[in-house]
């Protein structure tokens, strides 16, 4: 049965925010029933409409679909509310580098990360992993296959980010932490056996930059690099239990 317009809208937007991953113009057409021409105009309209100063949704197309995002001239608002559901959340500065050095060149290796910042990341890797910042992506196809690590859902929900492509850049990296962690009270003091690392922690910025490639796709496969595959510690958990 064909729908009139504002029924087609309506089942569009419900489409687009129930979906997780950025909506096809081929899957909303089969699930309302409609040619993708009927469809790509009642989109047209909806893009349009949510386009509104008055509103703080937009609709864009992404990565060959459709998907919400909260208005950029909101993200300070949603940041601050999304701050105040959870416990503040307390790291190191070498957890914190450790995790840029994730955020920016995902999917990486433990070896990999601990070349960049120069010192062993194994403790604060678990850290990260227990405080489900960052998540397991497989192995990489390389001699030992080293575990590959991304940044989860959660480091996502903690910066007030949607998705990947609003990384800041690197220099602008630590001053968002400090806002999403909650200013200086949300850095940790640094352990003893972390304080001869303090020298090779003041290059991993520079390193960085001169070696980072371009912000990754949230589209792109964890295991581009030919990884295979493993559930994360917190999968596993929930499955066991």
């Amino acid at each position: 049965m064909t729908m009139n317009p504002t029924e087609l809208k309506g089942a569009l937007e419900a489409i687009i925010y129930a979906a997780d991953e950025p909506a096809t113009l081929d899957q909303i057409a089969d699930a309302v029933g409609e040619e993708r021409a009927t469809v790509r105009a009642a989109l047209d309209e909806m893009i349009a409409c949510y386009a509104g100063e008055e509103r703080g949704m937009e609709i864009r197309a992404v990565a060959g679909g459709y998907k919400f995002y909260t208005k950029p001239q909101h993200h300070e608002v949603v940041r601050r509310f999304i701050k105040s559901l959870r416990p503040p959340l307390r790291l190191t500065m070498p957890a914190l580098e450790t995790l840029a050095v994730i955020a920016y060149r995902q999917p990486v290796t433990g070896p990999e990360i601990q070349e960049i910042r120069g010192v062993n990341v194994s403790g604060v890797i678990k850290t990260l992993l227990e405080k489900r910042l960052i998540v397991t992506a497989g192995r990489k196809a390389v001699m030992g296959r080293p575990i590959l690590y991304r940044s989860s859902k959660e480091f996502l929900m903690r910066f007030g980010l949607s998705d990947l492509e609003e990384l800041p850049s690197l220099k602008e990296f630590e001053q968002l932490a400090r806002a999403a962690l909650g200013a200086d009270e949300g850095i940790a003091p640094v352990e003893p056996e972390n304080e001869a690392s303090g020298a090779a922690d003041s290059a991993v910025v520079g390193t960085m930059e001169a070696e980072a490639p371009a912000k990754p796709s949230p589209q792109e496969p964890a295991d581009s690099s030919g990884a295979e595959t493993v559930p994360s510690e917190h999968t596993r958990a929930e499955s066991a239990s």
